[in-house]
């Protein structure tokens, strides 16, 4: 084979491959938004029903000792943001939020301390998943000043959001929930082609409380 002969075959083999990432680039796209789609659609009309029958929140703590009284999820919103991708137009992410406040009575000011590392973190990080208001104040010896413990001046009032990301190269979604369960941030994702709404479902039982097999 002449040295000409071996430059067209490797450049005929470099244009099939070339064509089949494209086609294969192509079909994780489509199949990446029909579920997107899904998705948004599932959860604007979820909303809806969930703004009028403003279920039941989950139990609530700072720090696993001081409950919050009983919650409700009010104000669903449901958004979704597009990009650029090869020139086309496709969904960036989807998002659903709600504020998480006191079934009766208004919002609450209440406090927790802590005085140990572990204990420390633990209220620290469910403040912020929870985007929890609050104001932390150094608690110290009358008589010595020394730092005896931290306490947390907080209102019972908390943000839970859905995020869902696409991931058009891997055909998949990322699902971030925030204070679906209790103050904390779960991430899972799912391949595009099992985003439908059979799995859906499994996510808004979990959002009202109910036994679901969306997360492990």
């Amino acid at each position: 084979m002449s040295f000409l002969n071996q430059l067209k075959f490797q450049a005929r083999a470099l244009q099939t491959e070339q064509s089949t990432d494209k086609a294969r680039a192509e079909a994780n796209t489509q199949q990446t938004e029909w579920a997107a789609k899904t998705a948004w659609q599932y959860l604007s009309e979820l909303a809806k029903h969930l703004d009028v029958l403003k279920p039941d929140g989950p139990a609530l703590s700072l720090d696993g000792k001081t409950p919050w009284p009983s919650m409700c999820l009010t104000d669903f919103r449901v958004d979704a943001r597009k990009k650029k991708l090869r020139d086309q137009e496709v969904f960036d992410y989807v998002a659903m939020g709600w504020n998480v406040v006191p079934r009766e009575g208004p919002v609450q000011n209440a406090n927790v301390s802590a005085n140990f590392p572990p204990g420390l973190q633990r209220i620290e990080s469910r403040i912020a998943a929870g985007t929890v208001k609050h104001e932390r104040v150094e608690v110290r010896h009358p008589e010595k000043n020394t730092l005896q413990a931290f306490r947390f001046d907080y209102k019972t009032e908390a943000r839970g959001t859905i995020t869902i990301t696409a991931d058009h190269g891997q055909a998949s979604l990322g699902f971030r929930l925030a204070n679906v369960r209790a103050l904390e941030v779960v991430s899972i994702a799912f391949p595009a082609d099992e985003v439908r709404y059979d799995l859906m479902d499994e996510l808004a039982k979990l959002i009202v409380g109910e036994a679901s097999a969306f997360l492990p």
